[in-house]
């Protein structure tokens, strides 16, 4: 990992150090358009084509058995049945908030009633990532919010595994939430399939779900087109910024960040040192506790593009911190509630040393589907609200117009628009 002192290095060297890799995205989406192409024009045999050129699989169909799903949750061992169903259970109550506040009207005049009307999307797409790992996960993170929101039919897509089948965790998890629209198919094509439709994967209105730079890429395309979808958000490697003080546990700051970096070579973490003591403390317990990992190369890779700053204060971790706005923000200060009141940018916040990142991938409750790439200084996670819209209704009584009509009348004539004046006119001439 890189190590600067934010006295002895200019500030810019240190905002250049937290800058994210760039990426040439036009290939990408040159690459994702020429996907999205061949799926619009051939249908479930471009999907069939490219599953067995990139995944390396022969599949005969994209659709999957609801009743394997179901299979696959009677299969599940004990143990992990429970904790899936654990997981669940905590990520309904959480997201189950969202549904409480909704549809408060407001007088904004005596006679005149605003408020918004929720309504689900028709229709959403899931994008579950394959790959190294069976995201599980993923599958309650995205359908409970969903489900929750009462979206009519809900569709998961996932790349299957070499043996052509999804994963059984992932099926289990699917037959637990009752989604029984399952296609084993993934990348740019399967973003293209959910977008557009083809005979076996019905068009939806949302897309929502990580995935790597193709999925992105295609997410991108599918979301600018009248025709397409739209998206939840277009998600970067996963990231994890730490701001530690001299009351933080080596072992403790070291274990958070090889969970983050054991997700992806590209995954980034960051440490705020308060102090110059803490990194070497850090440093050594990295190189110990990444020795027993399964899955240390990649958390190696990960942590080769990690950046370590040592700060003078508290104060200048949070400026940096609110700066990178990260996916995940750990906090194991002495007051680390009193941090948080200063942070404006961050995607999901991990107070103190029990409040492992971990946790919140898996089973907190709060949502792990997060902005990355800087994107968390303008939107958030996935909640019920990414598979809802407002309806917006207003409801006026004769004296709520006539306290809104010479301002109305005012405004409309200022623009030009001379209709508008008459049409709030001719009410009161109408019914004096």
């Amino acid at each position: 990992m890189r190590t600067l002192s934010f006295s002895s290095s200019s500030k810019e060297e240190i905002l250049a150090a937290l800058r994210r890799p760039t990426q040439d995205w036009s290939r990408y989406r040159e690459a994702a358009r020429a996907i999205i192409d061949a799926v619009r024009r051939e249908g479930d045999r471009a999907l069939i084509r490219f599953t067995r050129q990139f995944d390396g699989v022969e599949l005969s169909s994209i659709r999957v058995d609801a009743d394997d799903a179901r299979g696959a949750l009677r299969s599940l061992p004990n143990d992990l049945r429970d904790a899936v169903e654990f997981a669940a259970e905590n990520i309904k109550r959480f997201h189950e908030k969202d549904i409480a506040d909704a549809a408060k009207s407001v007088e904004t005049r005596p006679g005149v009633l605003c408020w918004n009307e929720r309504r689900a999307v028709p229709s959403a797409g899931l994008y579950v990532p394959g790959g190294t790992a069976p995201l599980l996960s993923s599958v309650l993170m995205l359908g409970i919010p969903a489900v929750l929101a009462g979206v009519d039919r809900i569709a998961l897509c996932t790349p299957p595994g070499k043996d052509g089948k999804i994963a059984g965790p992932v099926l289990a998890a699917c037959a637990l939430l009752g989604i029984e629209e399952i296609h084993a198919v993934g990348g740019a094509q399967a973003i293209a399939a959910l977008a557009y439709g083809t005979e076996s994967v019905p068009k939806v209105a949302k897309i929502a779900g990580p995935g790597n730079v193709y999925v992105s890429a295609a997410k991108a395309e599918v979301s600018i087109d009248p025709q397409g979808a739209a998206i939840d958000m277009l998600a970067g490697p996963s990231e994890l910024l730490l701001i530690a003080d001299g009351t933080a546990e080596p072992s403790l700051v070291a274990a958070d960040m090889l969970s983050q970096a054991e997700h992806d070579p590209q995954s980034q973490v960051v440490l705020l040192s308060v102090g110059a003591a803490l990194p070497a403390a850090v440093e050594r317990e990295l190189a110990e506790q990444i020795a027993a990992l399964p899955r240390r190369e990649i958390a190696a890779a990960a942590l080769a593009g990690s950046v370590v700053v040592s700060v003078e204060s508290l104060a200048d971790a949070v400026e940096l911190a609110n700066h990178y706005a990260p996916e995940h923000l750990s906090i194991q200060t002495e007051r680390p509630e009193e941090v948080l009141a200063r942070i404006n940018n961050a995607g999901s916040v991990f107070l103190g040393p029990y409040s492992s990142e971990a946790a919140g991938d898996y089973c907190s409750g709060a949502n792990h589907v997060l902005p990355t790439s800087g994107t968390a200084r303008v939107q958030g996670g996935v909640s019920v609200r990414t598979f809802q819209k407002d309806i917006t209704v207003q409801n006026l009584t004769r004296d709520g117009l006539r306290s809104l009509a010479d301002a109305t009348v005012v405004l409309a004539r200022a623009e030009g628009l001379e209709a508008h004046a008459r049409a709030v006119e001719l009410r009161f001439s109408l019914f004096p």
